[in-house]
Protein backbone atom coordinates (compact mmCIF):
# COMPACT_ATOMS: atom_id res chain seq x y z
CA UNK A 1 0.00 0.00 0.00
CA UNK A 2 3.00 2.29 -0.58
CA UNK A 3 3.09 2.80 3.20
CA UNK A 4 0.24 4.75 3.71
CA UNK A 5 -1.84 4.30 7.04
CA UNK A 6 -4.79 4.01 5.15
CA UNK A 7 -5.78 2.26 2.17
CA UNK A 8 -5.95 4.90 -0.92
CA UNK A 9 -9.21 5.06 -2.58
CA UNK A 10 -10.39 5.17 -6.18
CA UNK A 11 -11.31 8.68 -7.12
CA UNK A 12 -12.83 11.07 -10.00
CA UNK A 13 -10.37 13.97 -9.85
CA UNK A 14 -12.26 15.71 -12.33
CA UNK A 15 -15.36 14.59 -14.98
CA UNK A 16 -14.18 11.79 -17.01
CA UNK A 17 -10.59 11.88 -14.71
CA UNK A 18 -9.91 8.98 -12.55
CA UNK A 19 -7.36 7.85 -9.92
CA UNK A 20 -6.92 4.01 -9.62
CA UNK A 21 -4.74 3.60 -6.40
CA UNK A 22 -2.25 0.08 -6.73
CA UNK A 23 -3.72 -0.96 -9.88
CA UNK A 24 -0.73 -2.65 -10.47
CA UNK A 25 0.61 -5.24 -8.41
CA UNK A 26 3.89 -5.66 -7.57
CA UNK A 27 4.50 -8.51 -10.30
CA UNK A 28 2.91 -6.68 -13.33
CA UNK A 29 4.87 -3.65 -12.11
CA UNK A 30 8.38 -5.69 -12.15
CA UNK A 31 7.16 -6.92 -15.74
CA UNK A 32 6.29 -3.56 -17.03
CA UNK A 33 9.98 -2.08 -15.60
CA UNK A 34 11.84 -5.21 -16.94
CA UNK A 35 10.20 -4.33 -20.51
CA UNK A 36 10.71 -0.77 -20.34
CA UNK A 37 14.23 -0.98 -19.85
CA UNK A 38 14.55 -3.33 -23.25
CA UNK A 39 12.33 -0.36 -25.04
CA UNK A 40 15.20 1.88 -23.79
CA UNK A 41 18.05 0.53 -25.39
CA UNK A 42 19.08 1.61 -28.80
CA UNK A 43 18.60 2.10 -31.51
CA UNK A 44 15.54 4.21 -31.24
CA UNK A 45 15.86 4.11 -27.55
CA UNK A 46 16.02 6.77 -24.34
CA UNK A 47 16.61 10.25 -25.62
CA UNK A 48 16.34 13.72 -24.32
CA UNK A 49 13.16 15.55 -26.14
CA UNK A 50 14.30 18.85 -27.12
CA UNK A 51 11.75 21.56 -27.50
CA UNK A 52 11.22 24.05 -30.73
CA UNK A 53 12.72 26.88 -29.19
CA UNK A 54 15.67 25.60 -27.59
CA UNK A 55 15.21 23.87 -24.49
CA UNK A 56 15.40 20.81 -23.31
CA UNK A 57 12.82 18.71 -21.30
CA UNK A 58 14.27 17.10 -17.78
CA UNK A 59 12.07 13.94 -18.35
CA UNK A 60 13.28 11.70 -21.19
CA UNK A 61 11.29 9.61 -23.47
CA UNK A 62 11.31 6.39 -25.62
CA UNK A 63 8.17 5.54 -27.35
CA UNK A 64 6.66 2.51 -29.00
CA UNK A 65 4.19 2.53 -32.08
CA UNK A 66 4.82 6.35 -33.45
CA UNK A 67 7.27 8.04 -32.09
CA UNK A 68 6.32 11.06 -30.71
CA UNK A 69 8.28 15.02 -30.71
CA UNK A 70 7.62 18.45 -30.30
CA UNK A 71 4.98 18.74 -31.50
CA UNK A 72 3.93 15.37 -34.28
CA UNK A 73 4.20 11.73 -34.64
CA UNK A 74 6.86 9.84 -36.83
CA UNK A 75 7.95 6.69 -38.14
CA UNK A 76 11.06 7.27 -37.04
CA UNK A 77 13.39 8.86 -33.95
CA UNK A 78 13.37 12.20 -35.69
CA UNK A 79 15.01 13.75 -32.96
CA UNK A 80 17.29 10.90 -32.01
CA UNK A 81 19.22 8.41 -33.23
CA UNK A 82 16.78 8.31 -36.58
CA UNK A 83 16.19 4.73 -36.42
CA UNK A 84 12.57 2.82 -36.73
CA UNK A 85 10.20 3.50 -33.62
CA UNK A 86 9.67 -0.03 -31.83
CA UNK A 87 6.55 -1.59 -32.63
CA UNK A 88 3.48 -1.36 -29.78
CA UNK A 89 3.06 -5.10 -27.95
CA UNK A 90 -0.15 -5.84 -28.13
CA UNK A 91 -0.70 -7.24 -24.24
CA UNK A 92 0.52 -3.39 -24.09
CA UNK A 93 -2.29 -2.26 -25.96
CA UNK A 94 -4.71 -4.67 -24.19
CA UNK A 95 -3.65 -3.43 -20.87
CA UNK A 96 -4.92 -0.05 -21.85
CA UNK A 97 -8.02 -1.59 -22.39
CA UNK A 98 -8.07 -3.04 -19.43
CA UNK A 99 -6.89 0.52 -17.78
CA UNK A 100 -10.11 2.00 -19.03
CA UNK A 101 -12.67 -0.30 -17.48
CA UNK A 102 -11.00 0.03 -14.36
CA UNK A 103 -11.27 3.02 -14.42
CA UNK A 104 -14.97 3.42 -15.78
CA UNK A 105 -16.44 0.07 -15.00
CA UNK A 106 -17.65 -1.45 -18.02
CA UNK A 107 -15.39 0.88 -20.08
CA UNK A 108 -18.40 1.92 -22.85
CA UNK A 109 -19.16 5.05 -21.25
CA UNK A 110 -22.89 3.85 -21.72
CA UNK A 111 -24.17 3.88 -18.27
CA UNK A 112 -23.72 7.26 -17.05
CA UNK A 113 -21.70 8.49 -14.58
CA UNK A 114 -17.78 8.57 -14.28
CA UNK A 115 -17.65 6.72 -17.58
CA UNK A 116 -20.22 8.24 -20.01
CA UNK A 117 -18.80 10.02 -23.35
CA UNK A 118 -15.11 8.12 -22.14
CA UNK A 119 -15.46 5.02 -24.40
CA UNK A 120 -13.02 4.05 -26.38
CA UNK A 121 -14.45 4.26 -30.21
CA UNK A 122 -15.72 1.00 -31.84
CA UNK A 123 -12.33 -1.08 -33.29
CA UNK A 124 -9.58 1.52 -31.56
CA UNK A 125 -7.26 0.05 -29.77
CA UNK A 126 -3.95 1.55 -27.99
CA UNK A 127 -1.15 2.59 -30.48
CA UNK A 128 1.10 4.59 -29.05
CA UNK A 129 3.43 4.23 -25.99
CA UNK A 130 5.04 7.53 -24.47
CA UNK A 131 7.71 5.97 -21.65
CA UNK A 132 9.31 8.96 -19.84
CA UNK A 133 11.56 9.00 -17.23
CA UNK A 134 11.96 11.12 -14.08
CA UNK A 135 15.16 11.59 -12.17
CA UNK A 136 14.99 13.16 -8.56
CA UNK A 137 15.30 16.48 -10.02
CA UNK A 138 12.92 16.39 -13.00
CA UNK A 139 9.13 17.86 -13.71
CA UNK A 140 6.88 18.33 -16.41
CA UNK A 141 5.73 21.79 -17.27
CA UNK A 142 1.20 21.96 -17.99
CA UNK A 143 0.03 20.72 -21.19
CA UNK A 144 -1.88 18.86 -23.17
CA UNK A 145 -1.86 15.69 -25.09
CA UNK A 146 -3.23 17.23 -28.69
CA UNK A 147 -1.41 15.73 -31.27
CA UNK A 148 -3.85 12.31 -31.31
CA UNK A 149 -7.27 12.82 -33.62
CA UNK A 150 -8.86 9.94 -31.68
CA UNK A 151 -10.85 11.46 -28.21
CA UNK A 152 -9.95 7.98 -26.87
CA UNK A 153 -9.17 8.23 -23.23
CA UNK A 154 -5.28 8.92 -22.27
CA UNK A 155 -4.01 6.11 -19.93
CA UNK A 156 -1.18 6.51 -17.89
CA UNK A 157 0.93 3.69 -15.50
CA UNK A 158 3.28 5.33 -12.61
CA UNK A 159 6.21 3.13 -11.69
CA UNK A 160 9.10 3.96 -9.21
CA UNK A 161 8.91 7.33 -6.86
CA UNK A 162 5.93 9.02 -5.78
CA UNK A 163 5.25 12.14 -7.85
CA UNK A 164 2.66 15.59 -7.59
CA UNK A 165 0.42 15.33 -10.42
CA UNK A 166 -1.14 17.70 -11.31
CA UNK A 167 -4.59 18.40 -13.40
CA UNK A 168 -6.26 21.38 -14.60
CA UNK A 169 -9.03 22.44 -16.95
CA UNK A 170 -9.21 22.63 -20.59
CA UNK A 171 -8.82 26.65 -20.50
CA UNK A 172 -5.44 27.06 -19.89
CA UNK A 173 -2.83 26.32 -17.83
CA UNK A 174 -3.25 28.09 -14.38
CA UNK A 175 -6.05 27.31 -12.16
CA UNK A 176 -7.93 25.72 -10.80
CA UNK A 177 -6.42 22.44 -10.89
CA UNK A 178 -5.93 19.37 -8.09
CA UNK A 179 -2.87 17.58 -6.95
CA UNK A 180 -2.61 14.39 -6.88
CA UNK A 181 -0.02 12.12 -5.28
CA UNK A 182 0.60 9.07 -7.74
CA UNK A 183 2.42 6.04 -6.70
CA UNK A 184 4.51 3.20 -7.96
CA UNK A 185 1.39 0.93 -9.74
CA UNK A 186 -1.18 3.61 -9.53
CA UNK A 187 -3.50 3.97 -12.56
CA UNK A 188 -4.54 7.41 -14.10
CA UNK A 189 -7.23 8.09 -16.80
CA UNK A 190 -8.87 10.72 -18.46
CA UNK A 191 -10.97 11.08 -21.53
CA UNK A 192 -14.18 12.70 -22.46
CA UNK A 193 -14.87 15.99 -20.90
CA UNK A 194 -11.05 16.07 -19.43
CA UNK A 195 -9.31 14.28 -22.47
CA UNK A 196 -7.89 17.88 -23.32
CA UNK A 197 -6.98 19.10 -20.25
CA UNK A 198 -4.13 20.96 -18.96
CA UNK A 199 -1.60 18.51 -16.70
CA UNK A 200 2.03 18.33 -15.37
CA UNK A 201 4.31 16.57 -12.77
CA UNK A 202 5.83 19.87 -11.13
CA UNK A 203 7.73 17.03 -8.58
CA UNK A 204 9.02 14.11 -7.77
CA UNK A 205 9.84 12.72 -4.81
CA UNK A 206 13.03 10.66 -4.62
CA UNK A 207 13.70 7.99 -2.32
CA UNK A 208 9.61 6.90 -2.25
CA UNK A 209 10.31 3.60 -4.93
CA UNK A 210 9.04 0.54 -3.47
CA UNK A 211 12.69 -1.44 -2.41
CA UNK A 212 11.23 -4.55 -4.12
CA UNK A 213 11.01 -2.66 -7.08
CA UNK A 214 14.71 -2.30 -8.03
CA UNK A 215 14.31 1.21 -9.69
CA UNK A 216 15.59 4.59 -8.67
CA UNK A 217 13.70 7.53 -10.07
CA UNK A 218 10.08 7.51 -11.81
CA UNK A 219 8.51 6.03 -14.53
CA UNK A 220 5.39 6.98 -16.79
CA UNK A 221 3.83 4.91 -19.22
CA UNK A 222 1.04 6.78 -20.92
CA UNK A 223 -0.90 5.05 -23.69
CA UNK A 224 -2.78 7.04 -26.37
CA UNK A 225 -4.97 6.31 -29.28
CA UNK A 226 -3.88 8.02 -32.32
CA UNK A 227 -6.70 8.22 -34.91
CA UNK A 228 -3.86 9.34 -37.05
CA UNK A 229 -3.05 8.42 -40.85
CA UNK A 230 0.61 6.99 -41.08
CA UNK A 231 2.96 9.38 -41.21
CA UNK A 232 5.16 9.79 -44.69
CA UNK A 233 8.10 7.46 -44.87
Amino acid sequence: MNGELFPRERAEIAPGAVHVPDWLGPERQRELLAACRVWARPPAGLRTVRTPGGGTMTARQVCLGLHWYPYGYARTAVDGDGAPVKPMPAWLAELGREAVAAAYGDGDGGGGGTGAGCRLPAGAAYDIALINFYGGDAHMGMHRDAEEKSPAPVVSLSLGDTCVFRFGTTESRGRPYRDVRLCSGDLFVFGGPARAAYHGVPKVLPGTSPPWLGLTGRLNITLRVGGLEPPPD
